[in-house]
């Protein structure tokens, strides 16, 4: 620890979280491994908090969580809510080729983005493999209002596009293990491994992302990468009971018959008949469905306590 900064209390950014674990920037740039002062504290990459260093154990300790602007979070089995990252701007799921997509997941991720009030983008990765992807899935997020971008971080092609995206944003990257998160960064930035992977690594002891990192955009900006996951749930306590964050159905449930109506099977159901004449994608209804039933279970799971804040 810097021994200048003994008695100096200062605020940093989170730049990378591994259990309690943490690394913290301050304004000058410098990155430092940290701690959090009690085991109350909740504290996630993206984090703004406040830092005071401990000299009588050579340590900096982490006292406080500055208020988020932002809050991805998950609900866990039992429906509690969990932070993910914090004061983020916008939310890319990468998908690929390979391994196959599990659109249900990266519906689940845009609907928790949409939820925290994040920009939701899609990233077509591993462009460079013969394998193609379901044309009319991908339509599907273009339709319902998410930008879309192509790229292959092997192939080096629509890189641009996607920092152009990314310029000027705080940007998580998500998705299912092995779409190529990682390599992504590395092919945006080839230092970042140097500047943060080597002061994380000995707290890991392996290579794989275990725990969301930031890095600095040279063209302005920050952008987190985040472990790759086999399932999502959103938090249950941001939800929209009544759209769960599907922007087709928001915009289409003012034309059905009841306001509470839940687009399941309700009659005269505005959600429901465009699904029959083809106008919503058929299988981001059935995602509407399974999230529906898994808010359900999830609200069950937690019981009849009060509805949790953010």
């Amino acid at each position: 620890m810097n021994a200048g900064r003994e008695a100096e209390v200062f605020d940093a950014d989170v730049v990378a979280a591994f259990g309690r674990h943490l690394l913290v920037r301050d304004a000058s740039g410098a990155q430092l491994r940290a701690r959090p002062s009690g085991r109350k504290l909740s504290i996630v990459c993206g984090d703004r908090v406040r830092c005071e260093p401990d000299p009588k154990h050579d340590e900096l300790l982490i006292v406080a969580v500055l208020p988020r602007k932002t809050l991805l979070a998950r609900a866990n089995t039992r429906g509690v809510s969990e932070p993910v990252v914090a004061n983020v701007t916008q939310l890319v799921v990468v998908v690929a080729p390979l391994p196959a997509p599990d659109y249900f997941v990266v519906d689940r991720y845009l609907c928790a983005a949409t939820a925290a009030g994040i920009q939701g983008v899609l990233a077509v990765n591993k462009s460079d493999l013969e394998n193609e992807l379901d044309l009319a899935e991908l339509a599907a997020y273009t339709n319902a209002g998410y930008s879309r971008l192509t790229c292959s971080a092997k192939a080096g092609s629509g890189l641009d596009p996607l920092k152009r995206a990314l310029t000027g944003a705080i940007s998580v990257l998500v998705g299912q293990s092995g779409v190529g998160k990682s390599s992504l960064v590395s092919a945006l930035l080839p230092l970042a491994e140097v500047t943060t992977g080597e002061l994380m690594r000995e707290e890991e002891g392996r290579h794989t992302t275990t725990a969301s990192r930031a890095y600095p955009l040279d063209l302005g900006g920050t952008l987190i990468d985040s472990p790759g996951v086999r399932d999502f749930a959103p938090a249950i306590d941001q939800l929209d009971e009544r759209t769960l964050g599907f922007p087709e159905v928001e915009r289409l449930a003012a034309g059905c018959r009841f306001q509470d109506c839940r687009h399941m099977q309700e009659p005269d159901c505005a959600v429901i008949a465009a699904v029959d004449d083809d106008s919503l994608h058929a299988r981001r209804y059935e995602s509407y469905r399974r999230l529906r039933r898994l808010y359900a279970d999830l609200v069950k799971a937690r019981g009849p306590a009060s509805r949790q804040r953010r």
